[in-house]
């Protein structure tokens, strides 16, 4: 015999969701939180792609098949010099303080997910589909951020390409979704009075919490969050705060080369004997050909200082550390390009790793703040931090300051 859906003991009946906290109202509070959100976090997530300079080189370019979704790109500045720092810790903090609202909002409207029939019509199919689009992108965006805030990859392929594909995917559901229910949800939050919809239980059960405790709550989980994540933006006592990320708490050691990293020496495959002052050259290559340079020689050129922060694309950053070493734009001029600093390819002794090689466009190279840095702080380079010499650019993703730099190729790409 074929269950009645009606059955109060079935999810697709009702009378199976009793909690009173459900209602129209309490959905359309939580949703217009996300609206401005998750707004927020679409478009952070857009420049900090954008901040790859994707367009410019295959090396850079983690998503090829992207087609018109890379329509609004655009040479990415170098000013003001923490700009990469400040998205990059509005996208990640942001997107987790929001966690308990996204959960939130989707257990208050879960009866509709198994609401039967599942489509009276045409227009409502396309409604549900898009509600099913709408949350599974958020659960896949969201997800996947914070396992790489957490460092594990545990996801199949790169994170790159998953996570910017899905965030078309989500936001064009959510677009959709907020078109449609704005009105409704806008008209909600007018009546305190709750409106009869099949978000509210037929048969309620005994409340233990107003609707008003119910948003203290979720807002209160907010606040813990971002509390507990928004230190690993910042040096000092700040990052103790920080419990829930992986660059939070301690620095990783002391001294002028003890700053955050994201990758050591030897994780990266870093062989001293590379870099060892008798065996290491670094290979530059423009115009009128190639020159050789070792370390010391390098430190004979005229060195500049700059004060730069490290921003990673997981959230946190440094505060600004000072670098000592040589201009790109004089490296450029070694090799014939002294009038117009051209684009640059810079490749790195490391082995593995998806940015190992990696390139700048000319506004880049031509910054004056911008380094082939051989010291920080005061002392050399530590091989966790580039020693022999890496790369530094204001405004730029940390994945673009290539650590152990070996070779620098100046041209247009």
């Amino acid at each position: 015999m074929r269950d009645d859906p009606r059955d109060p003991r079935l999810p697709t009946s009702p009378g199976f969701w009793r909690s009173p906290l459900r209602g129209p109202w309490f959905t359309s509070v939580l949703g217009l939180v996300l609206l401005g959100g998750i707004t927020v976090l679409f478009v952070t997530g857009l420049v900090s792609y954008a901040a790859y300079n994707p367009d410019l080189s295959p090396v850079n370019d983690k998503t090829p098949d992207k087609g018109i979704l890379g329509f609004y790109l655009f040479a990415w500045p170098t000013g003001p010099h923490w700009l990469y720092r400040l998205n990059q810790g509005v996208h990640v903090t942001l997107g987790i303080t929001l966690i308990p609202v996204l959960l939130a909002k989707l257990w208050s409207v879960v009866p509709r997910l198994f609401a039967l029939p599942p489509a009276r019509s045409l227009a409502h199919a396309l409604e549900r589909i898009s509600l099913l689009l709408l949350v599974g992108g958020a659960l896949f965006e969201f997800v996947t951020g914070v396992l790489n805030v957490q460092l594990d990859y545990v996801f199949p392929g790169s994170f790159y390409p998953l996570h910017f594909y899905g965030a078309w995917v989500f936001f064009a559901a959510f677009v959709a979704h907020a078109v449609l229910k704005m009105p409704t949800a806008l008209r909600n939050l007018r009546h305190l009075r709750e409106e009869r919809n099949d978000l509210v239980s037929p048969r309620p059960a005994e409340p233990t919490v107003s609707r008003r405790g119910a948003l203290w709550f979720v807002g209160g989980g907010s606040l813990l969050l971002f509390a507990t994540t928004v230190g690993q933006n910042f040096d000092g006592p700040l990052r103790r705060t920080a419990l829930l990320a992986p660059h939070g708490g301690d620095e990783p050691g002391s001294g002028p080369n003890g700053f955050q990293i994201n990758k050591t020496a030897a994780y990266a495959g870093i062989d001293a004997a590379d870099t060892d002052e008798d065996a290491w050259r670094l290979v530059v290559t423009g115009r009128t050909g190639t020159v050789r340079l070792s370390r010391s020689q390098l430190a004979e050129l005229p060195l500049h200082s700059s004060a730069l922060p490290i921003a990673c694309v997981e959230g946190w950053s440094t505060s600004d550390q000072w670098w000592r070493g040589v201009r790109l734009r004089d490296l450029a001029a070694l090799v014939g390009h002294e009038d117009d600093p051209p684009d640059v390819f810079v490749e790195s002794l490391q082995r593995h790793g998806a940015f190992r090689k990696a390139a700048l466009r000319a506004n880049q190279v031509a910054d004056p703040r911008s380094l082939l840095a051989l010291y920080v702080n005061g002392e050399e380079l530590s091989p966790d931090h580039g020693y022999p010499a890496r790369i530094i650019v204001p405004a730029a993703p940390g994945v673009l300051n290539t650590k152990w730099v070996a070779r620098m190729t100046f041209g247009d790409l």
